[in-house]
């Protein structure tokens, strides 16, 4: 999403587009994900990985590329191509249904919750935004459920109407909670992401 700058042409020339194309990645948000994770240590500690809209799989397969031991549940609307060693969910991610599915396949604890969840861009700035929010307000949810106690939550959001609450909601629900703009993040973007560690009154048995 973001509020759109330049054509379809001018992207496919963006660095991190044409890196994701020669290193075969899906997508180049990938490289955002690798950044993050070098920059902020995401990985570490985590054994149980949910990762929400997954679809392409450009973060999916970072994450089989940085740690290969790691339980992946991948969940999204769209279907994705198998990734070895990733079990895949197609559904709603604000759905309840799916949320029960996700429980079921990770017995009810993990380590990290991702969101890259955008919504379909309506061309309406203001309501591209509400509901992206809504999606991150559904992954923080899902993420406080079923976090272990040392769990972490790393989404993306917009910055927009609503987001000054958002941030209040999480820090009541969150220990520790900053916003990260990694590189490959297009300058132009409102886009950011949210690293939320430690949820706040979990007593999981398994944590980490």
């Amino acid at each position: 999403m973001g509020r759109p700058r330049g054509g379809q042409k001018e992207r496919k020339k963006e660095h991190y587009y044409q890196a994701a194309k020669r290193h075969g990645y899906r997508s180049r948000s990938a490289y955002k994900l690798r950044q993050i994770a070098k920059t902020h240590k995401l990985l570490l500690g985590v054994d149980r990985v949910v990762e929400l809209c997954s679809s392409p799989g450009g973060w999916t397969q970072v994450l089989r590329e940085l740690d290969p031991s790691l339980q992946i549940v991948a969940v999204d609307l769209e279907p994705m191509l198998p990734l070895e060693g990733v079990k895949f969910i197609q559904g709603d991610v604000l759905d309840e249904k799916t949320i029960e599915r996700i429980k079921a396949l990770t017995g009810g604890s993990v380590d990290l919750v991702l969101s890259d969840c955008s919504p379909k861009v309506s061309g309406h700035w203001e309501l591209d935004v509400v509901r992206q929010l809504s999606l991150v307000e559904g992954a923080i949810n899902i993420a406080h459920s079923i976090l272990g106690n040392k769990g972490k939550i790393l989404s993306k959001v917009f910055q927009g109407s609503g987001f000054q609450e958002l941030m209040v909601s999480v820090r009541k629900k969150f220990n520790s909670v900053k916003l990260i703009k990694p590189a490959a993040s297009r300058k132009t973007s409102a886009e950011m992401y949210l690293l939320a560690k430690g949820p706040r009154g979990r007593s999981l048995s398994g944590s980490t």
